[in-house]
């Protein structure tokens, strides 16, 4: 799960962390799993010529591709690249910092407000915003001190996002939320419990889009159950994420967020400045951050999701169709 409000499918809950640091640190020796020993898919001629590099990966399947793609670009840059996943931030992101991991795939607004917590405890002023300049620019200041590099932002982005039945959104003629607005509807939204005080929720819908929130049907963020609730008409509005490759199978669709209520949870490479921050890595990492889209995203999820394809080989089909990879 993201954090909430920066994105609801990227953390646990604070407890359920401690809980799991403490058993990974009773267990001994190494707490991340390694996942693959740098002999792996993408086609690296010369491959480890440059050294090695760990890439980081959190437990859930769009996490999970894009340190494939990651690994695999780096591989090909003449890296040695092996992958190691753990469930969430709170205990990768420390293992970045000391280098046990060299570079990680991460969401902007997401990483920003964790290390601003992090640094300036849990009531601190929020710095991300739907602006990703200005996002990108706060992280860069929160990371640095920790030794940590942001590589620039791409236009891919997964945040927070609202949906609507296709015939819904037919019959009242909706595209965006401003639509949604407008036509005076009375909504009930499908989401977690927390949508109901998150400023990025109803309180947000309301006060941005002057949308009639009626209540919260806690099915949870992106659920089957929630997903359905909205096709059946139980619900009106279902919160999920921009990257959600499973709307089409419940004949639902995106409303944009036209005045920009969400943050800026666009998708960067952040690495470790003292193992990772050459130029090379930089540059093999840009070719890819400037080629993938939202929509790209979305189909290698629905890939890995849907068709069951190993993320490792829906990342190598989709870097060679790029030219991403060398032949």
């Amino acid at each position: 799960m993201k954090n909430f409000p920066q994105g609801m499918r990227r953390a646990a809950a604070a407890l359920a962390v401690v809980g799991l640091a403490a058993g990974l640190t009773a267990c001994g020796g190494d707490s991340l799993e390694d996942k693959g020993s740098g002999d792996g898919a993408g086609g690296a001629g010369g491959a480890g010529k440059k050294g090695s590099l760990v890439v980081g990966s959190a437990g859930f399947t769009e996490s999970k591709v894009l340190a494939e793609l990651y690994s695999q670009v780096l591989k090909d840059a003449g890296y040695n690249t092996s992958i190691k996943t753990v469930e969430n931030r709170e205990l990768y992101e420390p293992s970045l910092e000391k280098g046990d991991i060299d570079v990680v795939p991460e969401y902007a607004a997401t990483l920003a407000e964790f290390l601003n917590t992090k640094k300036n405890g849990p009531k601190a002023k929020p710095v991300a915003s739907s602006d990703v300049e200005a996002t990108v620019s706060a992280l860069e200041k929160l990371a640095e001190p920790r030794g940590l590099k942001v590589l620039p932002a791409g236009d891919a982005v997964d945040q927070n996002a609202f949906a609507v039945s296709k015939e819904y959104a037919k019959k009242h003629d909706l595209a965006s939320l401003s639509d949604l607005g407008r036509a005076k509807l009375k909504v009930k939204v499908a989401a977690g419990d927390e949508c109901e005080v998150r400023p990025f929720c109803a309180p947000g819908l309301k006060a941005t889009y002057g949308i009639d929130v009626t209540g919260v049907d806690p099915k949870g963020v992106g659920t089957p159950q929630a997903k359905q609730a909205v096709t059946d008409g139980e619900d009106q509005l279902v919160l999920t994420t921009t990257t959600d490759a499973t709307l089409e199978n419940f004949d639902l669709v995106l409303l944009k967020d036209d005045k920009k209520l969400q943050n800026a949870d666009n998708i960067l490479p952040v690495v470790n400045e003292k193992e990772a921050g050459d130029k090379a890595i930089a540059e093999a990492l840009a070719k890819l951050t400037d080629t993938l889209t939202t929509e790209d995203l979305v189909e290698l999820n629905r890939k890995v999701d849907a068709e069951r394809v190993k993320e490792t080989d829906a990342a190598k089909e989709y870097l060679e169709s790029k030219g991403l990879l060398k032949k």
